[in-house]
């Protein structure tokens, strides 16, 4: 077909489908919408994905995560004399992993409690954590006033201790407080500074909670065994509760990502020689990062394909819309054969018609698509304000949504535009035919 005629036929068929406009309008909506959830969904689901992404980026690619884990009620993990269970990482651990592995680079061995912080008369339920100067460098940390832990901390036990961004705020709510003091349990610890509000992470199956560092309280690991001990004894109804762990969590860190997997392994069958139960679980961020990688492609899979079914349905809009237009145009089809239209022509006619109603569909549906990180902002604004409780058990969901935005994916764009064509000419190729199979005759008969 030459442009010339491509351009004729294509007149004609906007002229045909101006004749009914509500007609065409109402036909072309089941295309714009069904384009616009393509687009809609695989762009919540990029946006998913990267927020996951983001938090296992977090983590460090290079890093290797060990955490302890308390074994089921009931299992043969030991009780010492006292009755007191017996669990997870230990500090010979610790030294074995950094001694006998040559590609790990950097150890970071982490103590963690949760306990009450007290200033005057202000308190707060937070999490003590023991460390070294390390963590903050592995966990992204800035510190906005005063200084971190530093070695020379660990080695003179000292009563220091630096406060998450909330913590500070708690506590000292109009006085600077470096210099400062703070009680955990009968000791008091000098404030030597002060962390910035990081966003908390998300945990990660069972093996690594989430973590809300805005509530920390980090004070020397060393300093930590010395005035609280491995053992841990809580109050309880009808006595006490008691635990001894030496360290809850190690990250250590290889040199290249290249060293992660196998590092991983070596550092896993390790642990296995000398823990007679799995008290503990190996949590490797790049694996999780492939993982999530591979979730997405599933879920955009998933996702494109529900949507893709409303393209579906508006196609057969259309090829219930052309029959009838078939019927209407009998006699005009009759008058055009007789003047010499060919079936080719015909065909090309009312597929022409089809393609650009599916095509001009595509097009307002991208322009929707392309709206919606601000039709999901306006979905979160109504879930946040009158569904979700932002406070309480659902704090945790709440902040996922709203810091949760769409990603438009660029290819869903021509994507979403060619299926909606393709269904265009699939659903009108039917219609198109049985016009031009039409007998010239009785077509010109008919009233």
């Amino acid at each position: 077909m030459s442009f010339a005629r491509f351009l004729r036929t294509v007149q004609l068929g906007l002229k045909s489908l101006l004749l009914h406009k509500l007609r065409s309008g109402l036909t072309m909506l089941g295309i714009v919408f069904g384009v616009f959830s393509v687009i809609a969904m695989l762009a919540i689901g990029e946006g998913a994905s990267a927020q996951a992404q983001k938090q296992i980026v977090a983590l460090g690619a290079t890093n290797i995560i060990v955490r302890s884990i308390k074994p089921i009620e009931g299992s043969s993990s030991a009780a010492n004399q006292g009755g007191t269970p017996r669990y997870g990482l230990l500090r010979s651990d610790y030294r074995r992993l950094t001694h006998t592995i040559p590609t790990i680079i950097n150890a970071l061995p982490i103590r963690e409690l949760p306990r009450e912080a007290r200033h005057l008369k202000r308190t707060l339920n937070g999490r003590l954590v023991g460390c070294t100067a390390s963590y903050l460098e592995v966990n992204h940390l800035n510190v906005i006033s005063g200084r971190f832990i530093t070695d020379a901390d660990q080695e003179n036990l000292a009563n220091v201790v630096v406060l998450a961004f909330d913590v500070a705020h708690e506590l000292f709510p109009i006085e600077e407080p470096i210099g400062k003091t703070v009680q955990i349990d009968t000791v008091f610890y000098s404030v030597v500074g002060v962390t910035a509000e990081r966003t908390p992470s998300a945990g990660i199956g069972g093996s690594l909670t989430a973590q809300d560092f805005n509530k920390d309280l980090y004070i020397p690991i060393n300093t930590f065994r010395a005035r609280i001990g491995d053992e841990v004894r809580t109050p309880k109804q009808g006595g006490m509760d008691s635990e001894h762990v030496e360290l809850n969590q190690i990250t250590l860190s290889v040199r290249d990502v290249k060293d992660v997997m196998i590092t991983s392994d070596i550092i896993r069958d390790t642990l296995q020689r000398f823990h007679a139960e799995k008290d503990f679980a190996v949590v490797v961020p790049l694996e999780l990062l492939k993982q999530a990688d591979q979730l997405r492609q599933i879920f955009n899979v998933v996702l494109g394909s529900i949507a893709a079914i409303s393209l579906i349905v508006g196609g057969i809009g259309i090829m219930n819309i052309m029959l009838a237009t078939v019927t209407e145009r009998t006699r005009e089809i009759g008058i055009r054969r007789a003047l010499g239209a060919k079936q080719r022509d015909i065909t090309e006619q009312f597929l022409t018609e089809t393609i650009v109603l599916s095509g001009s569909g595509g097009v307002v549906g991208i322009l929707l698509g392309l709206a919606t990180p601000l039709a999901f902002q306006l979905v979160r604004w109504f879930t946040m304000n009158f569904i979700l409780d932002g406070g309480g058990a659902m704090s945790e969901t709440s902040r996922m949504f709203s810091e949760m935005s769409p990603t438009v994916a660029l290819w869903s764009l021509p994507l979403a535009f060619g299926i909606s064509v393709g269904i265009g000419v699939i659903f009108g190729l039917y219609p198109a035919r049985a016009a031009a199979r039409l007998d010239p005759i009785e077509a010109l008969r008919h009233e």
